[in-house]
C-alpha cells in the first residue's frame, strides 16, 4: 500500500511556501519521492502549475558542509543561460522551520536516465550520440568563466586536489566504521603525489557519470545535468577521472561499470579516445595524464560511499537497504585505485 502524501512530505507547510514563489502555483495533488537521492531525498511534486521536483537534506546530525543543497541551488541558478543544460530553479528554503531542513524546488525535466553505462535498449547509434554530448556538456562546462557566472567566489583559492583530498580524508575518518587495508595505502600515496595546481579554477560539478543526466531518448542529446551537491571551483581533470573511474567499475546494477565490456562493440568509446576528444574541445594544449584524478576519483566516491553506510547504520538514511549495499563497495574502490596507480592509468 502507498504512503499516504503527508508521511513522504508534509504538504502543508510546503505548499504555504511555495505560494508566491512559482508563478501560477496554488497547491500540490500528489507527490512521488524517487528512488534515487541518498545523499538528499528527492521529490516529484504535482502542483496545478506543472510538475516540480523538491530537494531537501536528510534528517538527523550531518557533517559539516555536506548535504549543500545551498549550493547546489546557487549553480544551477548560475548556470541556466548556459550550454550546459539543467533544470530551471524557482526557490530555496533555509529556514528550517519550515521542513526541518533546507530544502530547494526546480523543475521537472522529462528525459531518460542511465544507472548502466552500457545503456541496454539503446541503439549502438543513439548510444554514441549521448557519449558524445556528454563528452560535449563536460568541456562546456569546463569552459565556462566562473566570474562571468557570478561564481568567482564558489570555492576556496589554493590547490584543488591538495584541499579535496584533506577534506574528503576528514569525511572519511568521521565515517569509518572499519579499518580498509586498501584505504590505509591508498591515502598517503594521493597526499605524496598531488599535482601542481594549474592556477586555473573552473567549475566543476562534482560527481560527473551518466545516472546524473537526463537525455533525450530519441536523439541521445542530454537535456539535463543533475546533482550539483559536490560542485565547486578546481581542477576540471577531477570531473573527467570520475568519468573514467565509474567505467572501471564492475559491470551490474551496483557497480554500474564497464570493466570487461567490448565498448567498440556497443559504440562507446575506449578511455583514451574519450580523454583527447575532450581536451579537444575544452581547449587543451595536450592530452592529460589521467592516473592521479582517477585514482582521486575512486578514493573520493569510496569516502563518500562510507558516509552512506555510516547513515544506515544509524538509522538515517533515505533507503537503508541499499545505502547498505553501497557501502559495502568502498574497498572495492580502493582496490581499483590501486590498481590504475600500479598500471600508470
Amino acid at each position: 500500500m502507498r504512503a499516504p502524501m503527508s508521511d513522504l512530505l508534509p504538504l502543508k507547510p510546503v505548499t504555504a511556501w511555495l505560494r508566491g514563489r512559482v508563478p501560477g502555483f496554488s497547491g500540490i495533488t500528489d507527490v512521488r519521492k524517487t528512488a534515487t537521492g541518498q545523499s538528499n531525498p528527492t521529490f516529484i511534486l504535482k502542483t496545478d502549475a506543472g510538475p516540480l521536483v523538491l530537494r531537501r537534506k536528510p534528517p538527523g546530525a550531518l557533517l559539516k558542509s555536506a548535504h549543500a543543497v545551498e549550493r547546489e541551488y546557487r549553480v544551477l541558478r548560475a548556470l541556466s543561460d548556459s550550454d550546459v543544460p539543467v533544470p530551471r530553479v524557482w526557490a530555496l528554503c533555509e529556514d528550517e522551520g519550515v521542513l526541518g531542513t533546507a530544502f530547494f524546488v526546480m523543475d521537472f525535466v522529462a528525459g531518460t536516465t542511465q544507472d548502466d553505462p552500457r545503456c541496454p535498449g539503446l541503439s549502438t547509434d543513439l548510444r554514441t550520440a549521448l557519449y558524445d554530448d556528454m563528452n560535449r556538456a563536460l568541456a562546456a562546462l569546463h569552459r565556462l568563466d566562473p566570474q562571468t557566472l557570478g561564481l568567482a567566489d564558489y570555492g576556496r583559492s589554493g590547490n584543488y586536489f591538495a584541499r579535496q583530498i584533506a577534506r574528503w580524508v576528514g569525511q572519511y575518518r568521521a565515517t569509518e566504521t572499519e579499518v580498509i587495508a586498501d584505504m590505509e595505502a591508498l591515502i598517503p600515496w594521493l597526499e605524496g603525489n598531488i599535482p601542481s595546481d594549474s592556477g586555473s579554477a573552473k567549475l566543476v560539478h562534482g560527481d560527473w557519470r551518466l545516472d546524473n543526466l537526463l537525455f533525450d531518448p530519441s536523439t541521445g542529446q542530454i537535456k539535463a545535468v543533475l546533482d550539483w551537491e559536490l560542485s565547486t571551483l578546481g581542477d576540471p581533470l577531477a570531473d573527467l577521472g570520475a568519468q573514467l573511474m565509474q567505467w572501471r567499475m564492475p559491470v551490474g546494477a551496483m557497480g554500474r561499470g564497464l570493466d570487461g565490456v567490448d565498448r567498440a562493440a556497443l559504440g562507446i568509446p575506449g578511455d583514451a579516445e574519450y580523454v583527447a576528444l575532450y581536451a579537444q574541445r575544452a581547449g587543451l594544449e595536450q592530452v592529460p595524464d589521467m592516473t592521479f584524478p582517477v585514482a582521486f576519483a575512486f578514493f573520493r566516491m569510496g569516502a563518500i560511499l562510507q558516509g552512506v553506510r555510516k547513515r544506515a547504520l544509524d538509522g538515517n538514511a533515505s533507503n537503508p537497504e541499499k545505502a547498505l549495499k553501497l557501502g559495502s563497495y568502498v574497498p572495492l574502490f580502493a582496490q581499483k585505485a590501486l590498481q590504475g596507480i600500479s598500471a600508470g592509468s
